[in-house]
């Protein structure tokens, strides 16, 4: 799933540079192909509209264990389930830290200059919630955002 779209967005973004990290192993999310496509699509196309001229995306399987809110942390054996990371990162302008918390409210947008709802990252961030899952909007050490994501996955 990751492959294709990557490949798709490569094709319609040929002046982006795109690379992908993908584990030798197959990862199997837990949950709706549908909403991690939504998801992916979120993030990936955020990426690619604020990239001045590379992106960069990483899937990894970690280890992880859930915690008494339900929520999943990325160590610990006692309690353990199967996650997986995605990164997706851009050398864009990134979000100023104290701005992160915004850009995920439904409708916020941060830069009114560029085409967009204000839904995606607020897509996003309510899909992982509803798997109890782990977003961060970190800065990237290309320069711009690094939206991190951790899920559960089958094995």
């Amino acid at each position: 799933l990751v492959e294709r779209m990557v490949r798709v967005l490569q094709k319609l973004n040929p002046q982006t540079a795109l690379t992908l990290s993908l584990p030798a192993v197959d990862i199997v999310f837990a949950g709706e192909r549908e909403d991690l496509e939504e998801l992916l699509g979120n993030l990936l196309d955020n990426a690619m509209k604020w990239a001045k001229s590379a992106v960069a995306v990483t899937v990894a399987p970690i280890s992880g264990k859930r915690t008494g809110s339900g929520k999943m942390t990325g160590s610990g054996k006692e309690g353990a389930v199967n996650l997986f990371e995605i990164s997706i990162e851009d050398d864009g302008p990134g979000i100023p830290e104290d701005k992160a918390r915004e850009a995920l409210k439904r409708g916020r947008r941060l830069d009114e200059t560029r085409p967009g709802t204000g839904l995606g990252l607020a897509i996003v961030a309510d899909l992982v919630n509803e798997y109890g899952g782990v977003l961060a909007l970190e800065r990237s050490s290309m320069g711009g955002l690094k939206a991190v994501v951790r899920l559960r996955s089958l094995h």
